[in-house]
């Protein structure tokens, strides 16, 4: 029998459970979870990804 789930939703359950446990913050949790959208090609990837490189380049800037 084959169980297939979305990316998304296996990066998201990834996510919860990290947060559960206290092994990482909402903060840093937050592009785990942005990059289920990535990885599963949703129609969320585009805007996801220009999120993150734009974030990517403010940070950048800072150096």
């Amino acid at each position: 029998m084959l169980i297939t789930a979305s990316t998304a939703l296996v990066f998201g359950v990834i996510t919860i459970i990290l947060i559960r446990t206290q092994r990482t913050t909402t903060l840093t949790a937050l592009p785990i979870w942005l990059s289920g959208f990535t990885a599963a090609s949703t129609g969320l990837a585009g805007p996801v990804n220009q999120g993150l490189t734009a974030l990517a380049h403010f940070l950048a800037s800072f150096n």
